[in-house]
């Protein structure tokens, strides 16, 4: 029995790394795919507000003598930002950066058409300009929801993989930190835009 002793004990140590190193793995994978997920949401949302952005340009279009180049700001914003996308498994600091200083310029561009819209009593008076401009205003409800939702699955994944002991497998089961969504520099500041089309 004695000389089986030190087989015994390595076997339960190998089990014991095996195991722990299932466990980390399974894990870091999970949390992974649900920050992961959680991009795809902010994806979706900022797709959904391009869209309602197509429509309400379309809307806009059919005025008469509406300011041609207020349109066509928002629509090269609106093709900048849709043509600017992240592979969710690559999302480094200088990607996230583009992608959102794409996004800002289409929140400015549409911010402009916004204002351009108060001198256009018919078109504020629009029901369909209206309800697009409600929607819109829920979609950028869901964005903020959807990348605070996303940073919230970073920080989870990101303090599995980089606590100790796990940090010594994550670089072997290349699980690499990832990175948060950041407001640009004076996002703080809202817009002064003016939603209210009744007064």
């Amino acid at each position: 029995m004695k000389k089986w002793l030190p087989l015994i004990i390595v076997a339960i140590v190998v089990f014991g790394i095996y195991s722990w190193a299932k466990g980390f793995n399974n894990t870091a994978v999970d949390y992974k795919e649900k920050a992961t997920r959680s991009w795809g949401n902010v994806e979706s949302s900022y797709q959904r507000r391009s869209d309602l952005i197509g429509n309400l340009v379309n809307t806009v279009k059919g005025a008469a003598d509406f300011e041609k180049s207020t349109l066509t700001q928002v629509i090269e914003a609106r093709a900048k930002a849709t043509s600017t996308t992240i592979d969710a498994n690559n999302l480094t600091p200088e990607k996230l950066a583009a992608f959102n200083e794409a996004q800002s310029g289409l929140s400015s561009a549409l911010s402009r058409l916004l204002v351009t819209v108060e001198r256009y009593p018919d078109l504020k008076a629009n029901q369909n300009f209206l309800e697009l401009q409600s929607q819109l205003e829920g979609t950028e409800n869901r964005i903020n929801v959807a990348r605070d939702r996303y940073n919230e699955a970073v920080e989870i994944y990101n303090r599995h993989v980089k606590r100790f002991p796990n940090s010594l497998l994550a670089g072997i089961f290349n699980f690499d930190p990832m990175d948060y969504f950041k407001a640009e520099a004076g996002a703080e500041k809202a817009p002064d835009v003016n939603f209210d089309f009744n007064n």
